[in-house]
């Protein structure tokens, strides 16, 4: 190990792993070149491809590698949060509508298509523009640009280094929520920790929201799967002896490590313009399900955050700031207060951080803080992170009605396939609370407000 090993947890989590394997995928990253100040896990870690899901780690541009397990296969797989004008008493008794409507509205399941089918021409657009291509094509307001990281598009994309596979793929997924763990949830404000902060979000009790949390489809899963191939058979260049083959990856200065940088760039575009197509839908859905227009609705982009990516950043190591590649796989960037990057609207109380939990809990609004940025390179967790497989979760629920066991939790549940609520039950991820408390404790971000579940479409 060049670096520590550093894991962000409680007793009661690392209890409740078992035989995870998490911990020495910490250890493992930490051998890689480059790589500077320790190898991070946040509370929500578990095992994953080559890194942790929940890993962090930061690489020296010159000395230093990308690897496309520290971003996962789903690039760019993020949360998009939409405020409304509604109250719960507004829209209680018409949840079961609204969930259909967008159950019926909003292309979701393995191999689902949305509504458009790319031209090359505009995919290479997407790929390039990002979230803009989309505003530019209707679907959005320049304002949801601005409340969205980066803007919604990344610099450096470069369709040339995307494979022919990689386009067909990405083709007539645009504007799709796609399966697994990606969803679209209306939830409620259900509690307020910080005031300032929520006032400034534009969040407030009883409130009603959407949470969007989707990725890059096929493409961004092509992209990986190209690299991760190219580069496992070139493991040598490198030079050195990789504990764990899942680690493939490329100098952050070579041929090889630019183009994975500039396809990954792509997948992250391509992301972008897909939630903002999912929240342009969802938008509509509501007003023609509710009767209402834009204004009486109201809703709004909070804010869209990543949490699968490899991002070049300027950040403070040993007292100077220094350019680092930053691998996030499962963990959210988390600036503070004051950061440029952060929105005007929010510099004040630092840069909004959407944390989900399973579909029957709900999602936490924290903020970013200078703890995160002096201690984990920006970053804070991203979820309440798995403690089964699918497959366990599957087996635990044979002979169990997963819709009507989440009704009588109050929350209504639609999904285009049956095993895909039996993978998602409720006790296959950690308490999100528990979770949230160790970020919010170790000052890696703050809690603003908890937001509980009414509804949830899944693929």
């Amino acid at each position: 190990m060049r670096v520590p090993g550093l894991l962000y947890t409680s007793e009661k989590l690392m209890k409740g792993m078992g035989a995870d394997e998490g911990p020495r995928q910490v250890a493992n990253v930490a051998h890689l070149p480059g790589i500077v100040k320790g190898s991070l896990a946040m509370p929500d870690m578990h095992w994953g491809y080559g890194f942790p899901i929940g890993g962090v780690a930061a690489f020296d541009l010159d000395e230093g590698i990308v690897s496309p397990g520290g971003v996962g296969y789903d690039i760019n797989c993020g949360c998009r949060l939409m405020t409304t004008s509604l109250r719960l008493p507004d829209v209680r008794e018409r949840i079961p509508a609204l969930v259909t409507a967008l159950f019926q509205n909003v292309p979701s399941g393995v191999g689902s298509r949305g509504p458009l089918k790319l031209s090359p021409k505009e995919e290479r657009q997407v790929l390039i523009e990002g979230a803009a291509w989309a505003v530019r094509q209707g679907w959005g307001t320049e304002a949801d640009l601005e409340a969205t990281e980066d803007g919604g598009a990344m610099a450096g994309a470069d369709p040339e280094k995307v494979s022919d596979r990689a386009l067909l793929r990405g083709k007539e997924q645009l504007g799709t929520l796609g399966s697994g763990n990606h969803f679209l949830e209306i939830e409620v404000v259900e509690e307020i920790f910080d005031e300032q902060a929520a006032a400034a979000f534009g969040l407030e009790p009883e409130q009603i929201c959407v949470l969007i949390h989707s990725g890059s489809r096929g493409f961004g899963y092509q992209v990986c799967d190209d690299y991760l191939a190219q580069m496992v058979k070139h493991a040598g260049e490198i030079g050195i002896d990789l504990p764990d083959r899942q680690l493939a990856c490329a100098r952050l200065n070579s041929t090889r490590g630019r183009d994975y940088l500039a396809a990954m760039a792509c997948a992250a575009n391509y992301a972008w313009a897909n939630r903002q197509m999912l929240m342009h839908r969802t938008r509509e859905t509501f007003e023609k399900a509710l009767g209402m227009g834009p204004r009486e609705l109201g809703m709004r982009l909070l804010y869209d955050v990543c949490h699968n990516i490899a991002k070049i950043e300027t950040l403070p190591v040993d007292g100077k700031e220094i350019r680092l590649c930053v691998h996030r796989k499962g963990a959210t960037r988390a600036f503070p207060p004051g950061h440029p990057d952060v929105p005007p609207a929010y510099r004040k109380v630092g840069q909004p951080v959407l944390i989900p939990g399973d579909m029957g809990t709900g999602s936490y609004v924290l903020a970013g803080t200078k703890g995160a940025f002096t201690e984990t390179f920006g970053s804070t967790c991203h979820g309440a992170g798995r403690v089964m497989s699918r497959t366990q979760a599957t087996k635990s629920c044979r002979g169990r009605s997963i819709p009507r066991e989440m009704a009588e939790r109050g929350v209504i549940v639609m999904a285009s396939g049956r095993g895909t609520l039996q993978e998602e039950i409720p006790e296959a991820y950690k308490n999100l609370d528990d979770v949230v408390e160790v970020v919010h404790r170790a000052g890696l971000s703050r809690k603003v407000a908890k937001l509980r579940t009414l509804g949830c479409i899944k693929g």
